[in-house]
């Protein structure tokens, strides 16, 4: 490679470099005019977008962290009375 090759290739990634920095700094600009664009009245007004719907329609009125059922298991019975039949010998 001569040096005129190498002079144009770095002229080429400095240019590169240097649009990259003006879009990341225009999109930054954008990007903030517009969160400065829309008034906020509210903390409940800024956080609408971030809602989380509920999951299913028959949901609704159920509050995050609510029990929907509760299962209690009941001690076994073990009284010998008959309740679950045992098999002894060969006629199994």
């Amino acid at each position: 490679m001569n040096d005129i090759t190498v002079f144009i290739y770095l002229m080429g990634l400095a240019a590169v470099f240097g649009m990259t920095c003006v879009y990341m700094f225009m999109m930054m600009r954008s990007t903030l005019a517009t969160f400065n664009k829309t008034p906020v009245k509210s903390y409940g007004d800024a956080m609408k977008a971030y809602k989380v719907p509920a999951p299913h329609p028959e949901m609704e009125g159920v509050k995050y962290g609510e029990e929907l059922l509760v299962f209690s298991a009941e001690e076994e019975d073990d009284d010998d009375d008959g309740d679950i039949p045992v098999y002894v010998g060969e006629n199994i």
